[in-house]
């Protein structure tokens, strides 16, 4: 289990080698599912963080604190991580399977996808509140399905 910090940076290390940058929207979200199908088909956690409910969609507060500099603008330094902190190779292969699917999607998109009926966020926000977290048993389980669908749309 890493840092959320730790793999927001992996994303921008990976969006970094394409040419591309990624806004604090994207590295948000892309850290949640990532999180996401780490613990749908890995069956443990990604990071250490807990996922909140916020307004906007599933949020690591670390991560949203280390980004928010940058308003709607791409994020063009790492993040502040825990020295030493490293992913181990099935987190970065989570990491960089993630990137491969979601890397090309704006910002909107991306949080569309976290905002659809039935997502854990959706279960889990109450309109006003403020930090709600998202249990990971929710989120697994959201993933394992969505897995579950995939495998049998192929």
């Amino acid at each position: 289990m890493a840092d959320a910090r730790t793999v927001a940076n992996r994303f921008l290390e990976l969006a970094n080698a394409q040419g591309k940058s990624l806004t604090p929207m994207q590295l948000l979200k892309l850290v949640y599912i990532a999180h996401g199908w780490t613990l749908g088909l890995v069956g443990r956690p990604l990071i250490r963080q807990p996922i909140e409910a916020w307004q906007y969609g599933p949020v690591v507060r670390d991560v949203y604190n280390g980004v928010r500099i940058y308003g709607r603008a791409p994020v063009r330094a790492p993040i502040w991580a825990p020295p030493g902190d490293m992913l181990d190779p099935v987190e970065d292969g989570m990491v960089r399977q993630v990137f491969d699917l979601y890397g090309d999607m704006d910002g909107i998109s991306l949080s569309n996808i976290t905002h659809m009926p039935n997502t854990p966020w959706a279960q889990t926000y109450q309109h006003g509140s403020f930090g709600t977290v998202i249990p990971d048993d929710l989120i697994a389980s959201h993933y394992q399905r969505l897995s579950h669908e995939r495998n049998a749309a192929a």
